[in-house]
């Protein structure tokens, strides 16, 4: 070893070996490959399992042992989980039973007749370990990491879903409110006696602004936050494809299992609407469909969403665009009701199903309020604006 090489760290070896001689004979061969190392040896299972609880930077095993074995070893520290390199040592062992120690956990295998294969073995057996207890720790930081950008996600969504539905409180209480008022204000003004035709033209004209404003203002308080979900997803899913035909021209069935009094879990109609939302835009932006079929059934404590159609499909290419933002975000928003999206794309059409489990009991009654959505604290209904 050069004089600049860093010190080798002294190795905590476990040894189960009934003799004293062949102990030694395994720490001098350890030494002359050189290795440091601090040994204890046991013989019977009760010091075994006893020794299993300090920690081990390698584990030597014969093969036989009285009233004893190394499999049983092996098996032992299998069954308590202990994250220790494990040699298995004999003087004569069968090729099978090699092999399936090898694939009950062992690192390795040597006869005694070839002992000047253990340093080797030992260094080869902790160096292994170590690379796989890097990965694994690698693994965990990866997993943890997708899980703290998994809860960001949901946090961003439920906060987006928070700030559409004040805005559009804000947008029925302070701009349709005042547009009602207008409204209302014109309506008396045209109801008054000896108004001039050119009076009358230009009420009617600011009472045609006015409607177009109000029009507008609850679409995009729609856009924002859906009141027709009030009235149940289904009743909110059967007049999105009601208006998708209307609007694009595509035909557009929708079928369902369930009650329009069904009521389901906090945040489950919300999601199922919006993935219904997203599926309809792609269709008509992408699909060039002329069917389209959206189905809500639930079976076996899930419900199922599915959105298909006759287009054009979808390529591998397209599904792994970089900036795909729209799929993702429905796998995103399905998660935070402990959802999933499945998309498949083919010639014939593509098909989304959002899928969401139920627990027994989720549904609330209406009745006490809890069955509302989280994020709709306003009690009123938007599509009522503007009536004189």
């Amino acid at each position: 070893m050069a004089a600049d090489d860093p010190p080798r760290r002294v190795l905590r070896v476990l040894h189960l070996e009934d003799s004293e001689l062949d102990h030694e004979l395994a720490l001098a061969y350890l030494a002359r490959g050189g290795l440091k190392v601090d040994a204890v040896r046991v013989d019977t299972e009760r010091e075994f399992r006893e020794a299993l609880s300090q920690p081990w930077d390698l584990i030597l095993s014969d093969f036989n042992v009285p009233g004893f074995s190394g499999l049983k070893a092996l098996e032992i520290v299998r069954e308590l989980g202990v994250p220790v390199p494990f040699i298995l040592v004999s003087g004569e062992i069968g090729e099978d039973v090699a092999v399936q120690a090898m694939r009950d956990g062992a690192s390795d295998y040597l006869l005694k007749g070839n002992m000047a294969r253990l340093a080797p073995a030992a260094e080869h057996a902790i160096d292994a370990h170590e690379a796989l207890k890097a990965r694994q720790r690698a693994d965990r930081e990866l997993a943890e990491s997708r899980q703290r950008v998994s809860e960001l996600a949901q946090h961003l969504q439920t906060s987006v879903e928070m700030e559409r539905a004040a805005i559009a409180r804000e947008i029925h209480d302070d701009v349709g409110g005042s547009l009602s008022a207008v409204k209302f204000d014109l309506a008396w003004m045209a109801r008054q006696p000896g108004i001039s035709p050119e009076l009358r033209l230009r009420i009617d004209s600011a009472m045609e602004t006015v409607t177009h404003a109000l029009e507008a203002s609850q679409r995009i308080m729609h856009n924002l936050r859906p009141a027709i979900l009030e009235q149940g997803l289904v009743a909110a899913l059967q007049w999105m494809a009601n208006r998708f035909e209307r609007r694009t021209g595509v035909a557009c069935v929708f079928r369902t299992n369930l009650d329009n009094q069904a009521t389901l879990p906090a945040g489950v109609p919300l999601v199922a609407y919006r993935a219904a939302q997203e599926a309809l835009t792609n269709i008509n932006k992408h699909a060039q469909a002329t069917r389209v079929s959206i189905d809500l059934s639930l079976a076996a404590g899930v419900l199922s969403l599915e959105v298909s159609d006759n287009g054009k499909g979808l390529t591998e290419v397209d599904l792994a665009k970089a900036r795909s933002f729209g799929i993702r975000g429905l796998h995103e928003r399905a998660s935070t009701v402990g959802g999933w999206v499945d998309l498949s794309s083919s010639r014939a059409g593509t098909t989304l199903i959002l899928s969401i489990p139920l627990d027994e009991g989720a549904a609330v009654q209406e009745e006490d309020g809890s069955g509302s959505d989280p994020l709709d604290d306003a009690a009123h209904d938007p599509s009522t604006w503007g009536e004189p």
